[in-house]
């Protein structure tokens, strides 16, 4: 599993600002403002990776509340920055590797609506690693109250790029996914 610690520094403007490390891997400074407060940025005794993530129109129905789908590309989004986080590019995978990363399964369980403006922090945290996929446990929570809204399980198959055929996921990469 991947283990996260933080520390706060001050940035180039002298603002105060969180750093998230995976590993020994720094990943972007997320800034604590008043718009991504420094309780989205993951806490270091949790074994999830976190993304900050922010309702826009665009995500939501003429009501104000979150479409359905847009869960998806939130959780979509969470996945892609852990991969990258953790110094796995999905374009280098494909282009140096001849691998992409696909969702197999997901299941998903709606608890409570996202809103307009909310501000939100999407987990990962891979479990049942196998040869040729894993799952990524995953959860989306509003801040600042801390409400569970939405829960998934994504199967993540890993397929040769050309062939779209199952293939093994490379063992340096699925060590890095494994990592404590």
């Amino acid at each position: 599993m991947l283990g996260i610690r933080e520390s706060r520094n001050r940035d180039a403007q002298g603002e105060y600002c969180a750093r998230a490390f995976i590993g020994m891997r720094e990943m972007k400074p997320i800034a604590a403002t008043s718009e991504f407060p420094a309780s989205q940025v993951p806490n270091p005794e949790s074994r999830h990776f976190s993304w900050p993530l922010r309702v826009y129109w665009e995500d939501t129905d003429a009501g104000g509340v979150v479409y359905h789908a847009s869960y998806l590309r939130f959780f979509e989004r969470a996945r892609s920055e852990w991969l990258r986080a953790a110094g796995i590019g999905q374009q280098q995978l494909r282009d140096e590797a001849g691998i992409v990363f696909v969702v197999h399964r997901l299941e998903i369980d709606f608890r409570q609506p996202a809103r307009l403006d909310d501000v939100l922090n999407a987990t990962v945290l891979p479990e049942n690693l196998r040869s040729a996929s894993f799952i990524a446990s995953q959860q989306l929570w509003r801040e600042p109250d801390r409400s569970l809204l939405v829960e998934a399980r994504v199967r993540i198959a890993c397929l040769d790029a050309a062939t779209f055929r199952p293939r093994p996921v490379p063992k340096n990469i699925l060590e890095e996914i494994a990592k404590p």
